[in-house]
């Protein structure tokens, strides 16, 4: 959860308060809603990040507010099991959520990113929405929609996102180095 956030130049401070701090240690990159940053300092159960002017400008991060719930996740450790896709905490835009439905038991949400990221989505595909790997199963121009279990839901803040809502997107990392490869070839 934020407890604080304070602006330093035009750097953004803020403090998160976790059941997990104890595990961190300054200098390790952790996502915090996708958003890969890094521990700067420690106290207690809380610990202090810092978010650069480009990463406030290209992530939801200038709309969180104290008390906001965010989800968090370690570096994955090289030799461990991967579970989803491969995501880097590298967040290439955002998205506004543009519907939320409840499915008798799991929910619906659809989103509308910038068209110019269009070629990045396929069905079945995947996508990192606020630092949860999720599988697509819609696909539109520039819309993508998701399902969300019972577990996701309960242990994201999934369950407080509504219709308006600003998430943060990393685009599969495959498919940015394709689109890249076939830039390059024309």
């Amino acid at each position: 959860m934020i407890t604080t956030i304070l602006k330093n130049g035009s750097n953004t401070d803020f403090w998160v308060k976790s059941n997990l701090t104890g595990e961190f240690k300054i200098d390790q990159s952790i996502a915090h809603n996708g958003v890969c940053l890094t521990v700067v300092e420690i106290k207690g159960d809380e610990y202090r990040v810092t978010a650069v002017d480009e990463t406030l400008q290209k992530t939801s991060l200038n709309t969180w507010s104290n008390g906001d719930v965010i989800n968090l996740e370690r570096s994955l450790k090289l030799g461990d099991r991967l579970d989803g896709h491969l995501v880097q905490g590298h967040v290439d835009a955002t998205a506004q959520c543009i519907e939320k439905k409840t499915l008798d038991g799991s929910w619906l949400f659809r989103f509308r990113f910038d068209e110019k990221f269009a070629a990045l989505v396929i069905e079945k595909g995947s996508i990192c929405l606020n630092g949860v790997s999720l599988t697509i199963f819609n696909v539109g121009k520039n819309e993508v929609t998701v399902t969300i279990i019972p577990y996701t839901y309960e242990h994201t803040n999934f369950s407080k996102i509504e219709e308006g809502t600003i998430v943060n997107v990393e685009f599969d990392v495959m498919g940015k180095y394709l689109l890249r490869q076939q830039s390059l070839e024309k």
